[in-house]
């Protein structure tokens, strides 16, 4: 026995330019009533040329990106004979999707190079039919939001208003105007359109590392500020953090200015240093003013004992 496996439909962009995608279409109802009929021609109950559907179709199932279903011809019909006998001789050998389209969308991410209406994203489909060209290697049929069948054989495009030109919601006056903004001519391309965006977001995207860059560089600065300062014994090490945010605040030339006014902290070695500094022209204890001489003890010892053997010939008492 025979069996007739076809691609019913697939994603791919059609003759017409526009594509219906095959996870969107709801083929829950069709299976309930598999009609296959012959171009898309429906019964007029009671005409003499009247064509009846040919059979069924059964094993509907998607693999990968196409739909895929098994013709099953009506034996007993001979208009179903005829179509079969053409089908069996390879005369006849596409079937379309009939389908009616619930869902459109021209979001960049759906739409293929070349497309020039909207993809159908989501469908439900109705009949399936042989016929003889269609659109495609998997010519589709749609239904309009009215009901009325559009068959996408040749010479039906002008019927197809129900799907819109992906760049619709422009019209002349809005793109000559984006183009003048762009620097362009009032009759530039859309690929040129496209173009110049595409070029301004890359010149917006390096502006903006630039100053991450730039901003990286200013904090760098401001930590190296401040540990010069702590090196300086300008600051001590646990301000540091706070100094680094204030240079954050007011900027770099104001933290070195506020910085360079700070004087360095002196230890217990600096203060007695300094202070023995002062005593070091003495010879002996008695040329140290007495005001002076209590805290030259208290603060260098070794100093104040030199002065007061020189002056008395004895080592002072530490007590």
């Amino acid at each position: 026995m025979k069996i007739y496996d076809v691609v019913i439909s697939s994603s791919a962009l059609n003759s017409y330019g526009f594509r219906v995608l095959t996870s969107g279409i709801d083929i829950r109802q069709y299976k309930r009533n598999s009609i296959l009929l012959w171009m898309h021609i429906r019964s007029c109950m009671g005409r003499k040329d009247e064509v009846l559907p040919l059979g069924t179709v059964d094993d509907l199932r998607v693999d990968g990106d196409k739909l895929i279903g098994t013709l099953v011809f009506d034996e007993k019909d001979e208009f179903a004979m005829q179509i079969k006998q053409k089908w069996d001789a390879g005369i006849l050998k596409m079937v379309s999707a009939g389908l009616e389209v619930i869902e459109t969308s021209n979001d960049p991410s759906v739409i293929l190079e070349g497309q020039k209406y909207a993809t159908v994203t989501k469908s439900k489909l109705i009949e399936v039919s042989v016929v003889d060209i269609g659109a495609n290697d998997e010519a589709i049929a749609l239904l309009q939001e009215d009901g009325k069948m559009v068959c996408l054989s040749a010479g039906t495009l002008e019927r197809m208003n129900f799907l819109n030109p992906i760049n619709n919601n422009l019209n002349n006056n809005q793109m000559k105007e984006i183009a003048l903004k762009l620097g362009l001519a009032e009759n530039a391309t859309q690929e040129q359109v496209i173009a110049a965006i595409v070029a301004l977001q890359g010149q917006a995207n390096e502006a903006v590392q630039l100053r991450k860059e730039q901003e990286n560089q200013r904090k760098q600065a401001i930590v190296a500020e401040v540990d010069e300062a702590v090196k300086l014994h300008r600051i001590t090490a646990d301000k540091k953090q706070m100094f680094v945010e204030m240079g954050e605040k007011i900027g770099l030339a104001q933290l070195k200015e506020t910085l360079s006014l700070m004087k360095p902290a002196q230890g217990p070695s600096s203060i007695i240093e300094t202070q023995s500094q002062g005593t070091s022209e003495y010879k002996t204890l008695s040329e140290v003013p007495s005001d002076k001489i209590a805290a030259l003890r208290e603060s260098d010892f070794t100093t104040y004992a030199r002065l007061y053997k020189a002056e008395y010939g004895v080592e002072p008492s530490k007590h």
